[in-house]
């Protein structure tokens, strides 16, 4: 055991629930996090009705009828975890992030410099608790996958004051004994937490029973890696997190300047190695901050999103261009600076073979006017997965990358089968829809219809008569959430110009949501 170290792993509960709920502000709603149509994630409300990981959104909807659904967002929690994050490298450096909500360190440093284990884990739970992270909980063990299972169980015991104690510390060489008791599905691999409870083999002891060489040969490589981890032997280390380095660029102008070109030429060759260097780092800036300062002491700053990465003309552009929109500004700059709001690895923004992305003069274009008319002034078209053609389609700021809830892939019964109308109205236009006879035409619930459409007639009285019609085709959504339920019928149209029109009867009447060209 002298080869594996001792670490503390830090773990803050439903992290990712209790930072999507901060960001939409429903904190104390019990709230679930959906990946793939199934839980990921719950509050400890919803816990308390029945909402277990891994159940299907409708089975937990129906435990909690007032559940609060989300998509999964990982990077939510990851952005708002930075915080915690920073404190704990202020007061003790070296912490190496696992997931959102959950790091490691090396414990021997805070053991000693707080005088303890017990000592260093209350003083961890404290520096994040200030941080708005309350709740941790805090495990130290011989191993990675020791200590983060004993971070991530229940208290073990009330400490001083009557209050359960936040940490869970295994003695050196106990390991072993810590770890036989849990059941197999710790060790995190489905396959094999299935498979070995019907075979008899239920907690990580009865496991560790096994000979190494009978584990390998009949479970293969991952096996027996495992099986070293049941056993405590996990000699990973904890890679310390290094903070990246600061690459802002900066320029300052005595005196300070008033014309848009001189500023712009001023930051010109910063721009190029504020480029370099983030190349340097094997990084690209997707997302740019650029901020003013002037000699009254005005302030004025704003991100700027690209849909690919910005190159050195592209980033002395957007600093000519806010500087030319802004109004704040009343004297002269006096200093410009150019940070990274967001980074990717500049692997993934290698141009193809043919060239990829939208014309370069297109998106100077585009991006110009964004900056004069606001962020969501230029909007573009996404496509997306729904039911009803309105669904479909998604309008997204020029620059941003497109966050899709509702996937294309992912089969959705009830919609109408291709081509979709050509013309989508973004609010549907009501209309009457009669037979032959002047009467209105109604469907019943279970899909009859009264009489074969004969004539649309719009609001302001233009009546088209019908050669051909189709459906109904019924359509009925989320009837467990009364605020969000529709129950409709659409029918396929075609009036005596040739035209096409998809028309829509729910319990407010009759309505046209698109026309096929």
């Amino acid at each position: 055991m002298g080869s594996i170290p001792r670490l503390l792993v830090l773990h803050v509960p439903d992290w990712a629930v209790r930072a999507q709920a901060r960001e939409h502000r429903a904190e104390g709603a019990p709230m679930a996090l959906i990946a793939a149509g199934v839980v990921v994630a719950c509050s400890s409300s919803a816990r308390a009705q029945g909402v277990r990981l891994g159940m299907r959104q409708r089975e937990a909807q129906g435990r909690c009828p007032g559940l609060r659904v989300e998509r999964e967002q990982p990077a939510i929690a990851a952005r708002s975890f930075e915080p915690v994050l920073a404190a704990l490298e202020q007061a003790l450096p070296g912490w190496h992030p696992l997931s959102p909500g959950t790091a490691a360190i090396r414990a021997r440093g805070p053991a000693r410099y707080y005088g303890g284990e017990t000592a260093a884990a209350r003083t961890v739970t404290g520096i994040v608790a200030a941080a708005g992270a309350e709740g941790a909980r805090v495990g130290i063990a011989d191993g990675l996958f020791a200590a983060e299972l004993a971070a991530r169980a229940p208290a073990a015991g009330p400490a001083p004051g009557g209050r359960a104690d936040a940490a869970r510390i295994v003695p050196a060489g106990g390991t072993p004994a810590f770890l036989a008791p849990l059941p197999v599905s710790a060790l995190g691999d489905p396959e094999l937490a299935s498979l070995l409870p019907r075979l008899g083999i239920r907690t990580l002891g009865a496991f560790t029973a096994l000979s190494e060489t009978d584990v390998a040969a009949r479970f293969g490589p991952l096996g027996a890696r495992l099986h070293a981890l049941a056993r405590g032997s996990d000699a990973r280390p904890a890679t310390p997190r290094i903070p990246p380095r600061d690459i802002d660029a900066v320029v300052d102008f005595e005196p300070g300047l008033t014309r848009v070109d001189e500023v712009a030429f001023g930051v010109r060759a910063a721009c190029d190695d504020f480029v370099r260097a983030l190349l340097g780092e094997r990084l690209v800036c997707t997302a740019l901050r650029v901020e003013f300062t002037a000699e009254g002491g005005e302030h004025d700053e704003r991100v700027w999103l690209h849909p690919r990465s910005f190159t050195a003309a592209e980033v002395v552009d957007r600093v000519r261009w806010q500087l030319q929109a802004v109004e704040t500004l009343r004297s002269p700059v006096v200093r410009v600076r150019v940070s990274p709001e967001a980074v990717d690895p500049v692997s993934t923004h290698e141009a193809g073979l043919w060239g990829t992305g939208p014309d370069e003069r297109v998106h100077s274009v585009l991006s110009r006017v964004q900056g004069m008319v606001g962020h969501r002034g230029v909007l573009t078209p996404q496509l997306a997965g729904g039911r009803r053609p309105a669904d479909r389609q998604t309008l997204v700021p020029w620059g941003d990358r497109a966050v899709v809830a509702r996937q294309r892939a992912h089969p959705w019964p009830g919609a109408l089968p291709d081509p979709p109308p050509t013309t989508v109205y973004e609010m549907p236009r009501p209309l009457r829809v009669e037979d032959a006879r002047g009467r209105p035409v109604t469907i019943d619930d279970r899909g009859r219809v009264s009489a074969a459409p004969a004539v649309i007639v719009s609001q302001g009285g233009t009546r088209r008569d019908l050669t051909a019609w189709a459906g109904p085709w019924p359509l009925e959504e989320r009837w467990w959430d009364p605020a969000t339920a529709r129950a409709a019928h659409r029918v396929q149209a075609v009036d005596a110009s040739g035209c096409a029109w998809l028309l829509v009867l729910d319990g407010e009447g009759w309505w046209a949501e698109g026309r096929y060209d």
